[in-house]
């Protein structure tokens, strides 16, 4: 007889059980990179041109950063309780091509800003804290062999003090600027009449101020669908009347400061319908009482917004998170990343960083939806981001739980840029790859158009093409985030791999506001490297 210790077999039982519920690392879809050891600045805010190069922006009263302005750029600012004179850059701008940075010149504070592109391309940049309340600011994006760089506009300010609010681009490709700490209005750009008063964001409203940074998308109806705490309305901005309450979403509040985050499902079909994703949060009180071992929510809910009698479908992600990132992938499919599972958002107020995404595969049934990936080794909390690149992978930027840079202690300051490639870019799926090798820089609304993509194998099935926003990432919620289907036929066979696939462009600005989009050629669940496309009118 064989005698084994009882405390080996329990060493033995601990091993298998810790090897199912924590995979080994790289076992997992999925695959990092590190593309910048350091970029200068942790980016609060970031944003991918059309150009294909990205900036990043952090608060300017932070004290001196990673990276220095060309002498003769200094910023001087008596009032600046920090720096006097300030010759640190907190904004940049990173080529893709290259991986190189840029120190950009920033005038005012853009602490818990809001963001949204123009139609033309232009990144509009407004609110922020201190001198930066009511700034609305411009970034005009060059290809990576020019100069570009912030403009703050002096003829033009915010009707109303901005911060924590929310940007979206509309139908007719004006912005909506919605809410921000003490304001319980929205108002537009180009300005129009000032501030409309917006009721709903003082009604949700409570002691720990968890009405800010609200979720908001168009939704192809034309309204607006904005979630504040735990309560979402239909507001038509043109009528400023609401057009429907939604239900309340069980599971505790989910804005700023509690951190859950949205992303609305991809648009397809006649795009009639539109459904809208909410995950994680913090526990109400966290954030009052400074607990940062409160555990994050598991719970996701989804509504189909636009249906005759909407409710939450509740369904809970393998890990809870708060600060986490939806990223819309070119596929249809969610990617969660970044953030904690324990505390709330806020310097020093977290805890427990989860490391692994996971995929969230909305046309799968409740309970089959959530796949975990493969996890990083760079902690990205507070003042993290997360962006789709053209080239599908993800873009990961920032963390800085702390007041200042602080490069000790736990969670310190990361200034590197990481990439994660989905499992759709594994080499075992290369030759399924679609080149798109032409597409018009330019479509018009409903205009019929060709796309041209090569292919290794055969195509099997439908290869579709979908438009992808750039959107404003920051505290966990991507403003203007969307991606629409195009409808397609099938592909015709041109020779030597190549196809031919018709296509119609988004039919109005309800289901695509004006603006610049990667488009991505998608075969069996594999997408392109994005060709960049306005939409016009």
């Amino acid at each position: 007889m064989i005698c084994v210790s009882t405390k080996f077999v329990v060493l033995v039982l601990i091993y298998v059980i810790h090897s199912i519920t924590c995979p080994a690392r790289g076992t997992l879809p999925g695959t990092w990179e590190l593309l910048v050891p350091n970029a200068g600045i942790a980016s609060m805010h970031t944003a991918v041109t059309h150009y294909n190069t990205v900036v990043l922006l952090d608060r300017t009263n932070i004290g001196p950063s990673k990276i220095r302005l060309p002498a003769h750029r200094c910023r001087n600012d008596p009032n600046e309780p920090i720096l006097k004179k300030d010759c640190f850059a907190h904004s940049v701008v990173l080529d893709l091509k290259t991986n190189a940075i840029r120190p950009l010149e920033i005038l005012t504070d853009t602490w818990c800003s809001s963001g949204q592109f123009l139609p033309d391309g232009t990144l509009l940049q407004t609110g922020g804290d201190l001198e930066g309340f009511r700034k609305i600011r411009k970034f005009f994006p060059c290809n990576a062999s020019s100069f570009c760089d912030w403009v703050e506009l002096k003829d033009v300010q915010l009707a109303e003090g901005r911060w924590y609010a929310t940007n979206q681009r509309l139908p007719d490709g004006r912005v909506i600027i919605v809410g921000g700490r003490g304001a319980h209005s929205v108002e537009f750009f180009p300005p129009q009449n000032g501030a409309v008063p917006l009721p709903f964001l003082g009604e949700v409203e409570d002691d720990q101020l968890d009405n800010l940074y609200p979720y908001v998308h168009l939704l192809p109806n034309g309204h607006l669908f904005i979630f504040a705490n735990t309560k979402a309305v239909m507001y038509d901005y043109v009528k400023n009347v609401f057009v429907r309450d939604f239900p309340v979403l069980d599971g505790g509040p989910r804005n700023y400061p509690s951190a859950g985050s949205s992303a609305m499902l991809a648009l397809t079909g006649d795009y009639s319908s539109a459904s809208i994703v909410i995950c994680g949060g913090a526990e109400y009180g966290s954030y009052l009482q400074h607990i940062t071992d409160s555990p994050a929510h598991t719970s996701c809910g989804r509504i189909e917004a636009t249906g005759s009698d909407p409710v939450w479908e509740m369904e809970d992600m393998p890990f809870p998170r708060i600060m986490g990132d939806m990223v819309m992938l070119p596929t249809g499919d969610v990617m969660i990343i970044n953030g904690a599972m324990k505390g709330t958002q806020g310097f020093g107020m977290a805890s427990n960083p989860v490391l692994n995404p996971v995929l969230y595969r909305p046309d799968e049934p409740v309970g089959l939806r959530f796949m975990t990936l493969n996890p990083g080794t760079v902690p990205r909390m507070y003042h993290s981001t997360a962006n789709l690149l053209p080239d599908g992978r993800i873009l990961l930027a920032g963390s800085n739980p702390h007041v200042f840079y602080t490069f000790k202690g736990d969670f310190p300051t990361e200034l590197k840029i990481e990439a994660f490639s989905p499992e759709y870019l594994s080499t075992d799926r290369a030759n399924l790859r679609p080149v798109l090798v032409d597409l018009p820089e330019k479509v018009a609304f409903g205009e019929q158009f060709e796309a041209i993509v090569t292919v290794e194998l055969p195509v099997v099935g439908i290869v579709e093409v979908n438009f992808a926003s750039a959107p404003f990432a920051t505290h966990s919620f991507s403003q203007g985030q969307r991606l629409v289907k195009a409808a397609v036929s099938s592909a015709i066979p041109k020779g030597a791999g190549k196809y031919k696939i018709c296509c119609t462009a988004p039919p109005n600005g309800n289901v695509a506001p004006p603006g610049y989009y990667m488009v991505f050629a998608v075969n069996q669940g594999v997408p392109s490297v994005a060709r960049w496309v306005q939409v016009t009118a």
